[in-house]
């Protein structure tokens, strides 16, 4: 870390098509070797086929996906007196999205089938669903931290 000062925190500038910082999150997290077209076809491409299977305004359908699958607790690694707990911690807003997103993108990626506009899609929709991987993973981290919750006053 850092002794200088506090860093600025970026702002996340709209897409262009939704105007959504959200979707702007998210195809920079999808982008990889700095190909932002390739990762914002992916992205549109699977909005666009959320809206053509359920029918609905696929923005909607994303940020409930989103929403479903941010944490509201995890643990985190805490050494006292040689012996490491896991104490169990809220998540800040900024931190939950940013899992939510992380988690969402891992597991669509690792979904069988051929199109990444597919697996992303169809993770996004069972997310909103309340079923998927990233569902599944965020519900792993909260029994975690309910398991650990004996370790909640070694709190920094």
């Amino acid at each position: 870390m850092s002794r200088r000062g506090v860093t600025k925190k970026r702002t996340v500038p709209p897409d262009a098509v939704y105007n959504s910082r959200l979707v702007s999150m998210t195809i920079r997290r999808i982008m990889k070797h700095g190909k932002k077209s390739l990762a914002s076809r992916i992205v549109y491409g699977a909005l666009k086929t959320i809206e053509e299977k359920m029918g609905t305004d696929p923005l909607e359908v994303f940020e409930k996906a989103v929403r479903n699958t941010t944490p509201l607790v995890e643990v985190k690694a805490r050494r006292v007196g040689g012996a490491t707990y896991q104490v169990p911690m809220e998540v800040r807003a900024d931190r939950g999205t940013s899992l939510a997103l992380r988690w969402l993108i891992r597991f669509s990626r690792a979904r069988s089938g051929k199109s990444m506009v597919n697996k992303l899609a169809n993770e996004l929709m069972d997310a909103a669903k309340e079923t998927g991987n990233a569902i599944r993973k965020r519900e792993e981290t909260h029994k975690m931290a309910e398991a650990n919750k004996a370790f909640a006053h070694y709190r920094y």
